[in-house]
Parts: structure tokens; sequence; C-alpha cells
């Protein structure tokens, strides 16, 4: 636990620093510093293996949610559920807004096997159903983000429970993609009136 504690102070007193620092323009030699610092904390934290093509946007998004409680139907920070988890973390991380249901999210991609899901695929689960139940984001090295009943945690594929209930991978089908970018530049902003 001082661990944990130790490793959250390091990491915050990174970002404080990088806050305070935003006006001058930091190095790129100490950039990259930070963000491989922030990279080794969310890489322990979190069970991954960052790479340099890793989405931090991802990891933090996750990091920021793990332990919000789960609530059937729920969509905020005092309590969600796995699918809205999975929009929410669709919308701020892809800037994409998909389907509420776990049932609605997997008729929107292309199935991929276990051994081809790349980082931002999501993975899709009966459990004891058979359709499909549960909806979570894969991370990497097995292992994915989700909202499950102890809240919002990381499990691994491997896991005994998981990959008995594992139905199949998902990626986004490109041309969903395109409707739901066409249909978001096509909707009026603030600034469009």
């Amino acid at each position: 636990m001082k661990k944990t504690a130790l490793a959250i102070a390091l990491f915050l007193s990174v970002l404080a620093a990088q806050a305070q620092t935003k006006t001058v323009p930091a190095p790129a030699a100490e950039s990259d510093e930070q963000e491989s610092l922030a990279k080794d904390y969310l890489s322990q934290i979190m069970g991954v293996a960052f790479s340099a093509t890793s989405n931090m946007k991802l990891f933090n998004f996750v990091h920021d949610w793990i332990g919000t409680p789960y609530r059937f139907g729920g969509s905020s920070k005092r309590g969600i559920d796995c699918s809205a988890f999975t929009r929410q973390l669709y919308s701020d991380v892809f800037n994409l807004t998909i389907r509420r249901s776990s049932r609605d999210i997997f008729g929107m991609v292309n199935p991929v096997g276990k051994d081809d899901l790349k980082e931002g695929d999501l993975v899709f689960f009966k459990i004891h159903s058979r359709s499909i139940s549960h909806v979570g984001i894969y991370l990497g090295n097995n292992r994915f983000a989700h909202a499950s009943s102890r809240g919002v945690a990381i499990s691994s594929l491997d896991d005994a429970y998981y990959s008995r209930y594992f139905y199949k991978g998902g990626r986004l089908l490109e041309a969903f993609k395109n409707e739901l970018a066409n249909s978001s530049a096509d909707q009026p902003g603030p600034d469009n009136n």
C-alpha cells in the first residue's frame, strides 16, 4: 500500500511540475522523460507494457475511472455499467459516439480473434447467457478495462472466469467510423447556429 501511495505521489508531482511549466516549452528530452515516467507508472498500475505507439489518452482515461462503482444503467462517476463505460471511453478518447448496449455495440464491429486484438479494440462476453452480456476495452498483454460487478477495473483475458465466457473481440467497422464522423460533422455545434 505504501508503494502505491508513493507511486501516486510521484506521478502527481510529475503532473504538477508539468502543469506549472506549461507556459514555458520544455526541451524535447525533458518532455520525453516525463512521458516515459507517466508510461512507467501506468504500466505498473495497469500491468500493461506500453510502447511508443500506446495511446496515452486511452490509458489516462482508464486510470481516471478505475474504482468507479458498478451501477446497472449508470453513466457517471457515481456508478456506471459496462456499456456506458465503453461508450464514454470511445467518446472521450476516440471522439466517436457508439451505441449503448453491449449487443448493439457488437453490431458495429468486425469480429476479431483473441490473438489479433489491438489496443482500443472491444472484447465481448456471454456471461451466463446465450447472447452478449458484457463488453470491455482491450489494453494489450491480454488485459482489458471494463465496468465489472466490482466496479471499473482491469482484468485479464487469461483469468479462468473471463476466459470461460469470452465470446469475441471486435474492431469498430470503418463504415461506422465514417458514418459517425459524418454525422457529428453535420451536427450544429455551439459555434454554428
